[in-house]
């Protein structure tokens, strides 16, 4: 799954890495030139409705969303893991509820002709049904993780629940930062004596 979110990951570091050189790019010739690729707002918006669902993919199979946990950690293990158990598939039918209401947009756009109401009047179905795909992979990550979730919770696998679904503690974070800066001045290190050699 990990490998799952990295590629989505990267597919949506890519889309907005694209969208930031286009409106560069639009931004320089409209101050040098007086002139306007057009256009660039309405592609703006759809990378950003397409990028959303990959980027709640990435959060929700790193862990890394926000979950306010001032009660949850004073709670017994078992009701923690209960409560991790509920996120996961609370989180899973969201994301089910999203892609429904998703196919019943494009759906409605397919049958209506629907067309941006901008100067290229670009077909909605067109940016729509990659929408429904990224939506769709926010869903199928959902899922897997429910039925992980639901998995543990029926065999009462608390500490798997609460280690694979829990909230980070404060300890967890600060080793984890304590990590990343180790292994950065590791690099750093590297890079000195990389270039102290040539």
């Amino acid at each position: 799954m990990n490998i799952y979110a990295r590629c989505l990951g990267i597919l949506f570091g890519a889309m907005m890495l694209l969208l930031a050189l286009f409106i560069t790019v639009e931004t320089l010739i409209r101050k040098a030139f007086s002139m306007s690729l057009g256009g660039v707002d309405e592609l703006g918006g759809y990378a950003i409705a397409i990028a959303a669902p990959l980027a709640f993919c990435v959060a929700m199979v790193e862990q890394s969303h926000i979950r306010i946990n001032l009660l949850h950690m004073r709670f017994p293990t078992s009701v923690q893991a209960v409560l991790n158990a509920l996120a996961a598939l609370s989180l899973g039918l969201l994301a089910a509820f999203l892609l429904y209401f998703t196919i019943l947009t494009v759906h409605d756009t397919q049958l209506y002709r629907s067309i941006a109401q901008t100067p290229r009047a670009t077909p909605l179905i067109y940016p729509q049904s990659v929408w429904l795909v990224a939506m769709a992979a926010f869903t199928l990550a959902a899922a897997v993780l429910s039925v992980q979730a639901l998995g543990l919770l029926l065999r009462r696998d608390w500490a798997a629940l609460n280690r694979r679904f829990g909230p980070s503690s404060t300890q967890d974070e600060l080793e984890a930062e304590l990590d990343n800066l180790k292994h950065r001045d590791q690099q750093l290190g590297e890079q000195h004596r990389e270039g102290g050699q040539s």
